[in-house]
């Protein structure tokens, strides 16, 4: 299987979701990351610690290929050529968004883009959302439901600090020891369970 992570917007859980997601599909087989990331931020994860999976950067990954699974991390804002070539190799493409306004605006951007492409296997996943009593994800939710676009029933929670200390560590969130890591973990774990069906 082929994952795809790619936004038109930063800030917005790529590489966290790229990393984590290829934490989850590395304990079903053998995973691959794919830092295609100009800042290759993936790369720098990895170098500060100890992931469980391998990280390769795009021109090298064409060595690779013994792995069940691979998870891209594209560019940022990558060119519409690079997101025709991605629909061609790609089983799922995820748009991460936050619940705000700019960056469902700039997803839908994305999504047009694919449906001039006449490609269907994309997913948006609401990633930083704030916790009730906030509405901003329902109300993100419900928006997206209203514009016909494809969404996960799974979401990821606003836990910026655990995130934060994952990557400067190099390691999963729940391999942190701020006291989230392991419910942000679980997080990742309900998107990858809903992949797999």
């Amino acid at each position: 299987m082929i994952i795809t992570v790619a936004s038109y917007k930063g800030g917005v859980g790529k590489t966290t979701t790229a990393v984590h997601l290829a934490g989850y599909f590395q304990q079903k087989a053998p995973t691959l990351l794919v830092d295609g990331d100009r800042n290759r931020s993936a790369s720098n994860w990895a170098r500060r610690g100890d992931l469980p999976f391998k990280v390769v950067g795009v021109h090298q990954s064409p060595r690779y290929t013994d792995f069940e699974h691979k998870v891209i991390d594209t560019q940022a804002r990558p060119e519409k050529d690079d997101l025709k070539d991605l629909t061609e190799v790609c089983d799922l493409l995820i748009i991460p968004a936050i619940p705000e306004v700019q960056a469902l605006e700039t997803a839908m951007e994305m999504v047009e883009e694919f449906r001039k492409l006449e490609f269907s296997r994309y997913r948006i996943l609401l990633t930083a959302v704030p916790p009730r009593p906030s509405k901003d994800g329902d109300e993100a939710r419900a928006l997206l439901a209203e514009l016909g676009v494809p969404i996960f029933s799974a979401e990821v929670r606003l836990l910026r600090a655990a995130y934060q200390k994952a990557s400067a560590e190099g390691v999963l969130v729940h391999q942190t020891k701020d006291r989230r890591g392991g419910i942000a973990w679980r997080d990742y774990v309900a998107v990858g369970q809903e992949i797999m069906q």
